[in-house]
């Protein structure tokens, strides 16, 4: 039976990693000097990089330190997405592909969120858009 770290577990974190593959033939079309490039290669790997730290942080607090780090890596790259766009170095359906499996990913790590972090609650979703009626 193979070992499983309880981060492997989150869904955010498996659809963070479905990004990261799906975002590699797209870097691999752009040329090296594009800064964005760069950008959302770390910012890509930032994501799961930080849901896998902070859900292996034993206090709330820091755990919600890397989980609101993961989610700035998610929102990053759906705007390094919207650059390409704007350059032209990435078709518009393409780059709308990407940000639905992003969209997924900043929903559930701000439900990550909200669930250990009682003041993250109304933040988190304001973050995705969603009005809190109890404000």
């Amino acid at each position: 039976m193979p070992t499983t770290f309880d981060h492997e577990k989150l869904r955010a974190y498996q659809e963070a990693l479905r990004f990261a593959a799906w975002i590699e033939p797209v870097l691999e079309k752009l040329p090296a000097r594009i800064s964005a490039r760069d950008q959302l290669d770390r910012a890509s790997t930032s994501i799961a990089l930080n849901l896998a730290e902070g859900n292996g942080k034993r206090s709330k607090r820091d755990r919600c330190r890397f989980l609101d780090i993961a989610r700035g890596s998610t929102v990053e790259c759906a705007a390094c997405l919207d650059v390409l766009v704007a350059r032209k170095k990435l078709e518009e359906a393409e780059a709308h592909a990407g940000k639905e499996i992003l969209l997924s990913v900043v929903s559930m790590i701000s439900g990550l969120i909200a669930r250990f972090s009682p003041e993250g609650a109304a933040e988190a979703a304001r973050e995705v858009g969603v009005e809190n009626e109890n404000e």
